[in-house]
């Protein structure tokens, strides 16, 4: 019945009532019959498919003035309900009891280029979100729940979920039923005991409901990999194994994707060859491993440990590229000119026999002319890479790459977790040698899928929103900061924002304005359409080089093997064209869901660290601004609040200005100045640091 009621509401090109619904369906009905369509009515409210208009009548939710969608809330407590148009603002005060991870009816409340907000109508799922629990059980074993996120409802264990639980014990939960305010759940996971050494992390990764551990069925599928390369395994494939090929990694990688190789040719261009690991030939379409790859779509990196999309059977075993072993690999060689444009390419699959895996911190000397003995045989192989790379790079500046400064910073652990230092990640010639291969190789394969006209994932970067720039140079220009040269913002351009940094260049607060600009833009995802990538200028873009962490990446390798090494019908790329909307906008939001995760790790660890630094002082710099404080940035890379209630004076913050001023209308503070602060608190349970103003050391342009 519920079934004929929507598809009369869908049929009716106006709202109906229930009589006229009933009448629809049938001309003789009975009291029974129309209880059940006003139950069936009831039910299709309640999932979201139909809505309540004017003099009680019905019309189908798609042509409704309302969305639906999930939402995220922030640490600021506002909202977004992520849509396939954009998302939509919500305000904390419009939540209505809405928590992270439900999902929503709500209404758009401002519909503009540069707001579209709205507020919640209705919770029609409860997913509880991140929400964790503490089990308590009582002398008489008795048990209850002490919520560890703060929600707006009473949250208590459905009946018989207790059994087995421990007093202590960390749980994620997930809804049963909801009745008035108060959620029946069951536990949707076991996280671990409170008094465990690595709960906090494990805390946070189930927070976001990232998967810890695989499944039986694919640690079953893993351990019966292979260990070597069989003859096989030959077939269809390119010998490379008397070719120098090698790996520059980070010396604590042991997921190996990734080798490169060189050669001079006689016109003076460069063959470029990029081998990858060839994931998907052991990965193979419909089994559990690929499933599960898919479900987590990305490795996630942590301070201290790795979450792999892979069983290590695969990410350090058969599928990494290991040296001095056979193994399989798909490789794109390319010519390259003196130029930096790649003039021919070749895609195809390979056996490859990596010669040795480098470190970047042995290749960094190497290039800068200090080279280790057990380095000499590959020398002059890698100073012509060198040459290629800068090259590379110089092409890439041609077109508009923009060059934004890394504000990411590396963990220093011990064997227990603990974090002994805080580092800035450095992109030395090594780290630049790579990314500048691996971007030209990606742009190589991105092409090789345009021309041949079939399905693809593409790594797309939209181009940022005219007010965000545009609110951008005002905040510049206040401090001093005056950039030359028409912007048409309409059609902004790469070598538009490129010419705005290269400008901001000599001002004193380059690296925070650096950082702000950044934040202007949109942030990279994946798509079926190729729109490019406008941080890297590049018209044609992918990922193609990390199959072993990247769910793309490992689609993209079956993509390719069905539709450009087999030639597969146009049943396939149908099959595909259905499927791809739906991979790319699940593994967008995984990637998302594992920067948020790797996020809060990081200052989950940074605010237990400090918190053995508290009373000690710094210099910093002021790099954000809200109405109660301002953020501050230490010396020793330490993100922090200084809330305005501890300074001695009285200050008003001016949002047009990004500053403070004191109560004679003159400018206090503003983003860029340096500060000295001293570290009065630190929580690794509210991943929070603490600062209060010593004295300002210098003050930019504040007139």
């Amino acid at each position: 019945m519920k079934e004929k009621v929507l598809q009369v509401i869908k049929n009716s090109q106006k709202s109906i009532d229930a009589i006229k619904i009933m009448r629809t369906i049938k001309d003789d009905y009975s009291r029974e019959e129309l209880e059940e369509v006003l139950s069936s009515i009831d039910e299709l409210l309640k999932e979201g498919e139909i809505v309540l208009g004017k003099n009680n009548c019905y019309i189908p939710f798609e042509i409704s003035k309302y969305k639906k969608g999930k939402i995220e809330i922030t640490k600021s407590g506002n909202g977004y309900v992520l849509l396939p148009e954009r998302d939509l603002f919500i305000n904390k005060k419009n939540l209505r009891g809405s928590t992270d991870g439900d999902t929503v009816i709500c209404e758009v409340t401002k519909d503009r280029k540069d707001l579209y907000e709205g507020k919640v109508k209705k919770v029609l799922t409860r997913s509880l979100g991140g929400a964790l629990a503490e089990v308590l059980v009582d002398n008489d074993g008795n048990y209850s729940l002490k919520m560890l996120t703060d929600l707006p409802f009473k949250v208590v264990l459905d009946s018989g979920e207790e059994v087995g639980l421990l007093d202590g014990e960390i749980v994620k939960l997930e809804v049963v039923s909801e009745v008035g305010n108060t959620i029946y759940a069951r536990v949707k996971s076991r996280v671990g005991h409170k008094n465990s050494p690595d709960i906090d992390i494990l805390k946070i990764v189930a927070e976001f409901d990232i998967p810890y551990e695989f499944s039986e069925e694919t640690l079953q599928e893993a351990k019966l990999m292979p260990k070597t390369v069989l003859p096989k395994d030959f077939e269809g494939r390119r010998d490379l194994r008397d070719k120098e090929i090698f790996t520059i990694d980070g010396s604590d990688t042991k997921d190996i994707d990734d080798a490169i190789s060189l050669e001079k040719l006689p016109n003076g261009n460069y063959l470029l060859g990029v081998h990858i690991a060839d994931v998907s030939y052991y990965v193979k379409e419909g089994s559990a491993l690929k499933k599960e790859a898919l479900e987590r779509g990305n490795s996630v990196y942590l301070a201290d440990r790795v979450i792999p999309m892979l069983p290590i059977e695969l990410s350090n075993g058969i599928c990494s590229l290991n040296p001095n072993v056979d193994r399989c690999a798909m490789s794109i060689e390319m010519e390259i000119d003196k130029e930096g444009n790649v003039v021919h390419k070749d895609l195809f699959r390979s056996i490859i026999k990596s010669r040795k895996k480098m470190t970047y911190e042995s290749v960094n000397k190497v290039l800068k002319g200090n080279c280790e003995e057990e380095y000499k045989p590959y020398e002059e192989t890698l100073l012509q890479m060198h040459e290629l790379s800068k090259i590379l790079k110089a092409n890439k500046s041609r077109r508009g790459e923009i060059d934004f400064i890394s504000s990411e910073v590396k963990l220093i652990v011990d064997e227990n977790g603990k974090v002994i230092d805080i580092k800035k990640r450095v992109q030395d010639l090594a780290e630049e040698l790579i990314e500048n291969f691996m971007v030209v190789a990606n742009e190589s394969v991105s092409r090789t899928m345009t021309e041949h006209n079939v399905p693809s994932i593409y790594r797309v970067h939209g181009t940022p929103a005219p007010k965000k720039i545009k609110e951008f140079l005002e905040f510049a220009t206040t401090l001093g900061c005056h950039i030359v040269g028409k912007i048409d913002y309409n059609n902004i351009k790469p070598k538009d924002i490129q010419n705005i940094l290269s400008q901001l260049e000599d001002s004193s607060a380059y690296e925070m304005l650096n950082k702000h600009l950044l934040r202007c833009m949109q942030k990279a995802v994946y798509d079926t359409t190729n729109i490019g990538h406008f941080g890297i200028a590049s018209t044609d873009y992918t990922h193609f080089t990390s199959p072993i962490r990247r769910f793309s990446d490992l689609e993209l390798h079956y993509i390719i093997g069905e539709t450009i090494f087999k030639k597969s019908d146009n049943t396939f790329n149908e099959t595909l064209r259905q499927t791809l909307p739906y991979i790319t906008e699940h593994i967008s939001e995984t990637e998302r869901t594992a920067d948020n995760c790797e996020h809060e790790v990081d200052n989950m660890k940074i605010a237990e660290y400090m918190e053995e630094h508290i009373g000690e002082e710094y210099d910093a710099v002021i790099d954000g601004m809200l109405k109660n404080g301002f953020f501050v940035e230490t010396d020793n890379l330490i993100s922090g609040l200084v809330k305005l209630e501890t300074l001695e004076d009285y200050y008003t913050f001016r949002e047009d200005l990004m500053a403070y001023v004191n109560k004679k209308k003159q400018i206090a503070f503003r983003l860029g100045d340096k500060v000295r602060v001293e570290c009065i608190g630190a929580s690794k349970e509210q991943r929070t640091v603490d600062f209060t103003l010593v004295k300002k050391v210098k003050n930019g342009n504040n007139q």
